[in-house]
């Protein structure tokens, strides 16, 4: 009988050491996300929340529409968990498709009140997790060498002068090439404003997938002009590259970077985790190390001093509601591409 319970006894053991072993593996919970801003954010953000929670965070960085179309595509069997950053319409378009799950975070009060909408308009289904404005950047020793008068307004960049001289995103893949096209409709009417991107192709020498790479370009000589998020080029500048931001004359339109659950996420828990975190002003004041100069959400996160003066600019009152539906951006893409990306030079 006591070899009976002895050899009962090493077994037990045995089971119990195999346990021991393997429990911290299985317990360590994991997070799948998308991260639809500079890798140079991103890694951070991820970094920071596992030092934090002892959460495995899975990052993949890619743009709004590449993310919406795998979201859109994995809707059956979700592989991602979260999806943070990017241009509130891709989100919100994702929203109405039902491909992303409601949730109230107990952070929503301390944030400001273009953070909150964005949240009331999808049904607690994204929420805002910054804001930024649309405008241009150029390369100050291009432009001087080409001896072309300084652009201050949208209407200068179809000059003929700047014929493959103007680099922007396509709609299609980029959220801020989308907002560009939104913020053009708004301003002039949608025929006016179709017959600008049709003269302003013209003058562009590559429709680039990220929206962010037109900055990157103009920094590096590689276009005179680059449009995007004004953000962007003054990551560029402080970083000491030649270029001169400009928010255009006529006004312009702006994003609200959001951030989304997945609908069906198989780490639902962790992803709570993550988007509360992630309001946080602790989380928030990454983006600046990583010269990302948005407005931050959080109402107590500090706003960096190189930030684009948003407060000084002619911005639009810009319908995030109409222009984040899914049936205005589809119908809107496929007459860019009808009218203008396979418009003759």
């Amino acid at each position: 009988m006591r070899q009976a319970f002895k050899y009962f006894g090493t077994v037990a053991g045995f089971v119990m050491g195999l346990a021991a072993v393997s429990s911290p593996a299985s317990a360590q919970q994991s997070l799948t996300l998308i991260c639809s801003v500079q890798e140079e954010w991103c890694r951070p953000m991820a970094e920071q929340f596992e030092k934090e929670t002892g959460i495995k965070v899975l990052m993949t960085r890619k743009s709004t529409g590449e993310t919406y179309a795998q979201l859109k595509a994995e809707a059956s069997n979700p592989k991602v968990d979260i999806w943070w950053g990017g241009t509130g319409d891709t989100h919100l378009q994702a929203a109405e498709d039902g491909l992303t799950e409601a949730y109230e975070s107990p952070m929503l009060p301390q944030m400001h009140d273009w953070s909150a909408k964005i949240w009331k308009q999808s049904n607690g289904r994204t929420i805002g997790i910054y804001s930024g404005a649309l405008g241009f950047g150029y390369n100050t020793k291009m432009l001087a060498q080409k001896n072309t008068p300084e652009p201050r307004c949208w209407a200068d960049l179809i000059n003929p002068k700047f014929r493959d001289e103007v680099q922007v995103a396509d709609p299609n893949s980029s959220g801020t090439a989308y907002t560009l096209i939104a913020t053009m409709v708004q301003m002039m009417g949608e025929d006016k404003a179709f017959d600008y991107m049709k003269a302003l192709h013209k003058n562009i020498n590559q429709y680039t997938k990220s929206g962010a790479a037109p900055s990157k370009a103009t920094s590096l000589g590689e276009t005179t002009i680059g449009i995007g998020f004004l953000h962007d080029y003054v990551a560029t500048a402080v970083e000491g590259a030649p270029v001169k931001i400009v928010a255009p004359c006529e006004g312009t339109g702006y994003e609200i970077g959001s951030m989304s659950i997945v609908k069906g996420a198989k780490n639902l828990d962790a992803a709570k985790k993550w988007y509360d975190w992630a309001l946080t002003p602790k989380a928030q004041s990454l983006a600046a190390p990583a010269k990302s100069y948005q407005i931050q959400s959080n109402k107590a996160t500090p706003v960096p001093a190189q930030a684009p003066k948003m407060e000084e600019m002619k911005l639009i009152d810009f319908d995030f509601a109409k222009y984040g539906s899914s049936a205005e951006r589809k119908r809107l893409l496929a007459r860019w591409d009808a009218e203008v990306r396979n418009a003759a030079k």
